[in-house]
């Protein structure tokens, strides 16, 4: 199937394709494992779910870190949420930033719910985009205010229910992806998965009904092109 073997997938069994495929398949759509492996033995290829596991963790936290590498400036409104995680019976926070777009900027998973936890954060944040935002959006927690206040005192901070619709939106494929899962098992498994996750969604994140479909679909190859470069292999057809 591969014209031209790839060096990054030396020694493995199966054709760069099939492994860029069930990586795609896996964190592009909220399938469980077991489901990845059904599809791929529907096309021929004969791969247990934990191989599909082991390639995801392998080779989607390389391509996840290209991708963050190689994304655009994102823009420059940040809108903050959190969520309530139910893990091993414990209660845990998703916060999650992500700008006017809706792209994703950063998530970080923590017990805290508090000014510690917002800076916390909001310092991942600066260090990750190295740049300040032009206005910064949460709803009414008070912990955003205090953390705001000691990390970036000159932003424009807006405070208002419904304000952040886009931040909580947002969380909406995690919940999908934890029923798909039966539940996280541990803090560490959400912000592994969702590190790997969620550039890969960004990638994608095309918004067809903002523009004619003949630009979603050249948006959507360029996408698919941006994929097979990244991942060194086109998906299998």
């Amino acid at each position: 199937m591969s014209t031209h073997p790839n060096p990054h997938f030396a020694g493995y069994r199966y054709p760069a394709e099939v492994i860029s495929t069930a990586v795609w398949l896996y964190f592009r759509f909220p399938l469980s494992l077991r489901m990845v492996e059904e599809m791929l033995t529907a096309r021929g290829i004969t791969v247990s779910y934990e191989t599909v596991r082991q390639w995801g963790l392998k080779f989607g936290r390389d391509i996840a870190n290209t991708l963050r590498r190689r994304a655009p400036r994102r823009g420059d409104k940040w809108l903050l949420d959190e969520v309530v995680l139910a893990i091993g019976g414990k209660r845990q926070y998703l916060w999650r930033a992500v700008d006017k777009d809706g792209f994703v900027l950063d998530v970080l998973v923590q017990s805290r719910r508090d000014a510690k936890a917002a800076k916390r954060l909001l310092r991942k944040l600066l260090k990750r985009q190295g740049v300040e935002p032009r206005v910064l959006v949460t709803d009414k927690l008070k912990s955003y205010a205090a953390a705001k206040r000691e990390t970036m005192p000159g932003v424009e901070h807006r405070q208002h229910k419904g304000l952040n619709n886009r931040a909580e939106n947002s969380h909406q494929p995690t919940r999908r992806r934890g029923r798909q899962m039966k539940r996280f098992k541990s803090a560490r498994q959400v912000q592994l998965f969702l590190s790997i996750h969620d550039p890969i969604a960004n990638l994608f994140h095309l918004r067809r009904d903002h523009r004619p479909v003949a630009d979603y679909r050249t948006a959507r190859a360029q996408a698919f092109e941006t994929w097979a470069k990244v991942a060194g292999a086109r998906l299998a057809a």
